[in-house]
């Protein structure tokens, strides 16, 4: 019997040390509620900006002037406020990890998370480019859903690098993205429930289950 749970051993070690190898297993789970709780916080901030309450979902007519172009004091605001939004959930996410990786003993910038970086920021790029697109085109109201899609895309894209929980984070937000597209006016909402609520619940579950 010791044999057989001395060969046990052997094997969960050796697979440790493949995962480890593949891998980039030092995400913080706390760095995703983090970045919820900013996401939420940005579109409270642009409900109090635009002057919109809670069952005011239409925040379309609140961004764009009688012409139907985009107000560039609106344009500005939000602008600045997702800015704020992605520094701190980045500024999160990396002193975390590496708080996590020290913990843990392993390499912060390595062959895998290069490979992890490229995977996701190969779809984020392209989102982008393409809210860009949309922006100029003025179809400023597809551009909240089309975020979370992509956003979503480049978690799946990167999983394969990374724990396998962050596929489920992916399509959770693919899904949200794909409804708010269909339902506009309610598109803010829909993105605090996918950068917010989402992340905030994700985060949790990954501390408890990786980190506790």
């Amino acid at each position: 019997m010791d044999k057989q749970q001395e060969q046990l051993k052997t094997l969960q070690e050796i697979r440790s040390m493949m995962e480890r190898s593949s891998r980039f297993i030092s995400l913080s789970g706390l760095s995703g509620v983090i970045a919820g709780v900013a996401a939420i916080s940005g579109v409270v901030a642009a409900y109090i900006f635009l002057g919109m309450n809670i069952d005011d979902p239409g925040y379309y007519k609140h961004v764009v002037n009688s012409d139907g172009i985009l107000n560039e004091r609106v344009y500005n605001f939000l602008v600045i406020d997702i800015f704020v939004v992605f520094v701190v959930s980045l500024l999160a996410a990396t002193l975390l990890t590496k708080q996590k990786a020290k913990e843990q003993a392993l390499p912060v910038w390595d062959t895998t998370a290069k490979r992890l970086l490229v995977n996701i920021l190969i779809p984020l790029i392209t989102g982008a480019a393409f809210c860009l697109i949309l922006l100029y085109h003025n179809y400023i109201a597809l551009i909240a859903p089309v975020t979370l899609i992509f956003y979503g895309l480049s978690l799946l894209n990167a999983s394969k690098y990374t724990l396998n929980d962050v596929r489920y984070l992916g399509v959770v937000e693919i899904i949200t993205g794909l409804i708010a597209a269909f339902v506009i006016e309610y598109a803010l909402l829909f993105w605090a429930f996918g950068f917010g609520v989402a992340h905030i619940v994700y985060g949790i579950a990954m501390y408890f289950k990786y980190e506790k």
